[in-house]
């Protein structure tokens, strides 16, 4: 088994629990260690284990029906106890043959691995409700980091905690790039990584024609973090009409680079409910784009955005698949940077890139709480920490330290 595994393996947060009566689908950005923990959960399986590359284009062809292969698997596989198909992205209507595989009956656990949901998904949200348990793997978390360097009894310093943070926010927490200590081959993998988004995926995967169009929108989304995505404005400047934009941003959302964070609707007439915030989902890629690798935070004029952006893939690392995260924005101009819906709970988070030295809230999360009486609300700043009540909600004022041990007490779902 220590042949499928590399010598540093860093433990993921995310449970994997194989059902032999659904598929247990992995999906997330690529090279964000998808296949090792793949492996790593079939361990108990081996050596009786299929794997299927779908990256091979013989196999994903010859793949055509799943009952097909159903009765293949039966007649020749009698032995394995588990099929696990890696990179499933690239079968056409992959989601319509999983479930046909599983609806077989084949008595085998099934794994499945994807860097983005695009075909599992197309044509197959209903179908696959009840055969699938579907879970995302991200590049790694603070917490993941902070376990690999000091052992759970030994609490993390917090200095630590913080050159965890800005690494994060100049380099990101991809795998390799974390591994990597050089900062050149940093920059070398994370250049990698953006030409194979927009040179393999975007043109093979979801078979864009304007490559120059999806280059410029990837350089100005990267300029824009934390803002309001105006659609009219991005045609206009990457020479597209604006369905394609729309198009574009789908794709960049299906394969993990960005997340659009959807307005939170809360019923009040005051609010703006159409335009989202565009985020990315690591740092790395975003200052790629930017070709701005700066480490001194201070002296960055895009400091806010790294410390917001961090923070928000800090939160979408936690929060399972089936809540979200959104922000919320009055026509007034009143915002907060990020609203969790939580175990029926309200919780809303402000980001401060400096560090807060009194319990004093913003006009808009007054507003917010105001209007809302959401259970929580979160301050997170660079350095302090304090608490203080308004009315039914415990306002948190949080460091960095501080911030991830309340995603974990609070947030993070145990089984995600």
């Amino acid at each position: 088994m220590s042949a499928y595994l590399p010598e540093k393996y860093l433990p993921r947060q995310v449970q994997c629990t194989l059902d032999k009566n659904k598929a247990f689908v992995l999906v997330g950005p690529r090279q964000v260690g998808k296949t090792t923990l793949a492996w790593k959960t079939l361990q108990p399986f081996m050596p009786d284990v299929l794997y299927l590359n779908m990256e091979d284009p013989l196999l994903k062809f010859s793949l055509d029906s799943p009952f097909a292969f159903a009765e293949t698997f039966r007649a020749r596989y009698g032995a394995v106890r588990a099929v696990f198909f890696d990179e499933i992205q690239h079968m056409q209507e992959a989601g319509l043959f999983v479930k046909g595989f599983v609806d077989s009956k084949p008595g085998v656990s099934v794994f499945v691995t994807g860097s983005s949901s695009f075909h599992l998904r197309s044509r197959t949200r209903e179908s696959m409700a009840g055969r699938a348990i579907r879970k995302s793997l991200y590049p790694f978390s603070a917490r993941e980091i902070l376990k690999h360097l000091a052992p759970s009894s030994v609490p993390a310093q917090e200095r630590t905690v913080m050159e965890v943070m800005i690494q994060q926010c100049v380099y990101g927490s991809y795998p390799e790039v974390y591994m990597t200590k050089d900062a050149i081959q940093k920059r070398s993998i994370l250049s990698n990584l953006v030409e194979a988004l927009i040179l393999r995926d975007a043109s093979d995967v979801f078979l864009i024609r304007r490559i120059d169009a999806f280059r410029r929108l990837l350089g100005l989304l990267a300029g824009q973090v934390g803002d309001l995505v105006n659609m009219s404005e991005l045609a206009s400047a990457c020479g597209v009409d604006v369905g394609s934009i729309s198009s574009y941003l789908e794709i960049l959302e299906e394969a993990h680079v960005i997340h659009q964070t959807r307005p939170f609707a809360g019923g009040k007439r005051r609010e703006l409910l159409s335009m989202p915030k565009v985020h990315f989902i690591d740092n790395g890629i975003r200052n790629q784009l930017l070709n701005d690798f700066s480490s001194d935070l201070e002296s960055r004029t895009d400091k806010g955005k790294l410390f917001e952006n961090w923070v928000f893939s800090e939160l979408i690392k936690a929060v399972p698949i089936q809540g979200g995260i959104r922000y919320w924005r009055s026509k007034g101009g009143a915002e907060v940077d990020f609203v969790v819906e939580r175990s029926n709970t309200l919780i809303g988070i402000e980001v401060k890139s400096g560090s807060v030295r009194k319990p004093t809230l913003s006009r808009s999360a007054r507003s917010f709480i105001d209007a809302y009486q959401p259970r929580q609300f979160v301050v997170v700043n660079m350095q302090n920490s304090m608490e203080t009540i308004i009315g039914d909600t415990q306002v948190l004022f949080v460091r960095v330290k501080d911030f991830l041990d309340w995603i974990t007490n609070t947030i993070r779902d145990n089984g995600d």
